[in-house]
């Protein structure tokens, strides 16, 4: 089984350096790829990660903030000249395809595949896609303006086989996947084996929550709750707390205080300020309060 992965592209803040680029993650999960947000250089990480486009098929937004979205026409244009064909989705507030269709008229007419807007409300906690592995939802965030995070969540796997207790009750074949998800089994005595005897549980449905970028707030807590991995902007320090709260960002203290009240298995922090030199300083804040924090970095992966 091929473990969950966070790969960050980009955990800069709105001014890139020479080693953070603008806000993208690629997510790997149950063999699905999705893409978070896309700023400028978006194309050029994956380029440089060998990442294929032919598997992404979803890209979420999570606000219209330059630093979020600017990679998307380059990356769709050069999607048409690697001729692609698959149709690609990319889920944001309605306002982004009004300012993006446009572009792709003048600079995209003719490509080999579409572009498909599924527009999605930034204030409200909904389920924006799923299918038969995962489920995707909005988690509504503070900041200057509507932005929504992502809360990305396995659905449960089947139960896994007891080989030598099939064999030894002889279940024919045909019954094992109804087994596998749960039910009991009945002899041809008529005999109830109990489901528990004939399987073990599978692993936990693994968990996601992106959120950048957003003042603190309490309120994202029952969403995320228990994540396995959560991605939480820290842009300034705590001794630029009325700086992140004019421009409607966290600190880092802030960003570990939500970590620890959603009891969260583990903290990422990024989108820091250009400000920091070192970030390693951000990280050491943040680790006072939530010790399994680790620092955001672009083209690195994390297992969750």
């Amino acid at each position: 089984m091929q473990p969950s992965t966070l790969t960050i592209l980009g955990c800069g803040s709105a001014l890139p350096t020479r080693t953070s680029f603008p806000s993208a993650q690629l997510i790997n999960i149950r063999e699905r790829q999705f893409l978070i947000d896309c700023g400028e250089g978006t194309q050029i990480r994956m380029r440089q990660m060998g990442v294929k486009n032919t598997r992404l098929g979803h890209i979420f937004i999570s606000h219209l903030h330059g630093d979020h979205c600017f990679g998307l026409i380059g990356m769709i244009s050069s999607f048409g000249m690697l001729n692609r064909t698959a149709d690609l989705y990319i889920h944001a507030q309605p306002e982004l395809e009004k300012t993006l269709q446009p572009q792709l008229d003048y600079f995209c007419a003719g490509m080999p595949f579409r572009i498909i807007f599924e527009p999605f409300d930034p204030t409200t906690n909904s389920v924006i896609y799923e299918d038969r592995a995962v489920t995707i939802s909005t988690i509504p965030l503070k900041h200057r303006v509507p932005t929504a995070g992502f809360f990305i969540e396995e659905k449960q796997r089947d139960r896994h086989i007891l080989r030598d207790m099939i064999d030894f009750y002889q279940v024919p074949t045909w019954q094992i996947q109804r087994i596998k998800q749960g039910e009991d089994f009945v002899t041809g005595e008529g005999e109830v084996i109990p489901n528990k005897a004939l399987t073990s549980p599978a692993e936990a449905p693994k968990k996601f929550a992106y959120c950048s970028d957003t003042m603190y707030s309490e309120k994202i807590i029952p969403v995320i709750e228990g994540a396995d991995l959560l991605y939480h902007e820290a842009t300034f320090m705590e001794t630029e707390k009325k700086r992140a709260m004019e421009t409607g960002h966290s600190t880092a203290t802030q960003a570990a205080t939500i970590a620890l009240k959603a009891n969260v298995k583990k903290l990422v922090i990024g989108h820091i300020s250009a400000r920091y030199s070192q970030p390693q300083t951000v990280l050491n804040e943040s680790k006072k309060i939530f010790e399994n924090t680790v620092l955001g970095e672009d083209m690195k992966r994390y297992e969750f």
